[in-house]
Order: structure tokens, then sequence, then C-alpha cells
């Protein structure tokens, strides 16, 4: 925590949100634990922004990431003019958008993989198997940054996959909770760490509401809170307040 002769200045923290169980946890989590760095009860100024999940969804059946993307870029350009300072995502598949996004973005963003990669190395995972939705599974977007840090993965199979979105989905965004959706979690991830992964990345936004290393199989990477508090590590890194 900061003395009040260090106080500074946080950055405003922007989210574009996507699916709402998901970015609600991630900002409860910027909140909370920003007193650990600013002192009690206090936080960086947050603003967020969403689209409807419907009108992401309508993009994403057909693949069209670049739609997905101007969805984003409406909310990085709203969040701009509130006076965010940087950008988080925490919905880990439209993350493939991404790429036709950053080029005309108004403010710099966070990566979501990249803060996940950067937590397994540091915490010593080398072979990572990834959950989420089938689109995000399927996509390059943990291979991608995984690989750069020299990380190995494990994708679920086809039919994992499948129930697995349908979990998240059909319940999960809804902050629906039922302990069959635990289990079949559970089975998913007992079938990764018998392929030999020593770690599972938690890479829906929603999943660390029902899964965390007191119910896994194998320990997790809970990709919304390690995305919130990599933004609070952004915010507090702006220069002391002028005396």
């Amino acid at each position: 925590m900061v003395s009040s002769e260090q106080q500074i200045v946080p950055r405003h923290i922007g989210i574009v949100a996507c699916s709402a169980e998901g970015a609600a946890l991630c900002y409860r989590t910027i909140c909370v634990e920003g007193a650990k760095l600013l002192g009690a009860h206090d936080h960086p100024e947050v603003s967020l922004h969403t689209h409807p999940l419907a009108a992401y969804m309508r993009f994403i059946y057909r693949g069209d990431w670049q739609g997905v993307g101007e969805l984003m870029l409406s909310s990085a350009n709203k969040l701009a003019a509130t006076g965010a300072d940087f950008l988080i995502c925490p919905d880990n598949t439209i993350h493939q958008a991404l790429p036709y996004v950053e080029p005309r973005s108004p403010l710099p963003w966070l990566h979501i993989a990249e803060v996940v990669a950067a937590q397994a190395v540091e915490r010593g995972f080398r072979r990572l198997g990834l959950s989420g939705t089938s689109y995000l599974v399927e996509s390059e977007v943990y291979p991608e940054k995984l690989t750069a840090r020299g990380l190995a993965y494990v994708r679920p199979d086809t039919a994992e996959r499948e129930e697995v979105n349908r979990i998240i989905m059909d319940e999960l965004v809804y902050g629906v909770f039922r302990p069959e959706a635990v289990a079949c979690l559970q089975r998913v991830i007992g079938r990764l760490k018998d392929k030999g992964c020593d770690v599972v990345v938690l890479g829906c936004t929603e999943l660390p509401l029902i899964m965390s290393d007191s119910n896994s199989p194998l320990p997790t990477l809970d990709s919304t809170r390690l995305l919130a508090r990599a933004a609070l590590r952004r915010a507090v890194q702006a220069a002391p307040a002028p005396a």
C-alpha cells in the first residue's frame, strides 16, 4: 500500500465488456483489491461499456471477427471519451478480434492471454490445459501467446468443447450455476491432467464463478481476476500526484 506522502493518481481503467457475469467479476475484483494498493475503500476510476451480448453473438455465429471488432471499437471510443487511459476486455473469446481493433483503437489494451501466459511462467507451469467457449478453445488466442513464451498447451476434445460451451452460453452467462456443470468441468480438467497438463486456464471469464483451485483437479489460472489485477498494476504505475 502506498503512503500518503507517496500518493499517486491512478490511471482510469476502461472495461470493454461483452458478457455480464465475467465483466462484473472483473469490475468487482478491481474495486475490492484496489484497497491493497491504494488504501481502505480506494480503487482507480473505472468506466465500463457493453453492447448486448446478442449483438456480439450475431457476428460470432458467422465467424465475422471484424464485425466483433467494430463493436469493441465502439466501446473503446466511448470509454476514451469518458477519460479512460487504457482498456481491458474481460472476455477471452472476443480477443480474436483484437488484431482488427488495436490499429484503430484510441487507447492501448492489456491482452488477457498475455497476462495469463506471464502468470504461468512466473509460477513455473509448462503445459497448460485450455478451457472456455468452443470459439475460444479452437482459436489461436492462447496458443499464440503461450507458444511465444515457450509454453505447451492441450485443447479438450470436440465433445468436451461442445459441452463446456453449452454450459457457458446457456447457464453461466445467465448467472445459473449448477452442480452438474461443476462435475462436467471436473471431468474435462481431469482428462487434461491425464494428458500431462500441470495447470488449467479458466479461459472463459465466467468459469471462475464455479471453478477454482479448491474444486479443480489441476491448479487454475483465473483469467478474469488475473486481468483485473494486471489492470490495477498498470493503473497505479502513474506518476506521483503533484505537490
